[in-house]
């Protein structure tokens, strides 16, 4: 199981769906060098510069957090279960409760659908909160989420981080 990562005051908790096993492997979320995480996110203006996944400490210092929606890692996203999902979105909400960011921002519209019964969300604010934190939902960043490219991952984390100035 990889760690979260968290701290006080988070402006945004970023959820992944659940930890690659290059993750699993050395600890450190979106460790893939595929996955389009760490590029989106510098280039949406949340960090100053790139940040490679061994430097994933650093992100409450801009306050920011990493966790799962499902703790088990596998080679895809598809390999988990509904219930696990569900049982998942349930965990979130408690762990949200206690950390308490401004945003929770889940990586992943199909997990964010099933883990919270919402079938017809769409990319972008979702109109509930989870845990008193407002959601956010963002794409999948994976290598394997073709449909999305690293610019228009990061237009989308651009439009998030820009919600928290206004």
């Amino acid at each position: 199981m990889i760690e979260d990562v968290l701290g006080p005051s988070l402006n945004v908790l970023f959820c992944g769906i659940n930890p690659g096993l290059m993750s699993e492997a050395t600890g450190h979320h979106f460790a893939r060098p595929g996955n389009r995480f760490w590029p989106a996110l510098h280039l949406s203006g949340f960090t100053p510069r790139l940040l490679a996944p061994s430097e994933q400490h650093l992100l409450p210092s801009y306050g920011l957090g990493i966790t799962n929606v499902v703790p088990r890692a596998s080679a895809k996203a598809s390999e988990l279960s509904r219930e696990e999902l569900v049982a998942g979105g349930e965990r979130l909400a408690g762990l949200v409760s206690s950390v308490r960011p401004q945003v929770l921002a889940v990586l992943g519209i199909s997990a964010y659908r099933t883990a919270f019964a919402r079938p017809k969300s769409v990319i972008g604010p979702q109109g509930e909160t989870v845990g008193g934190a407002r959601v956010w939902v963002l794409p999948n960043p994976s290598g394997l989420n073709a449909h999305w490219t690293v610019a228009t991952i990061a237009g989308e984390m651009r439009r998030l981080r820009e919600s928290l100035e206004s």
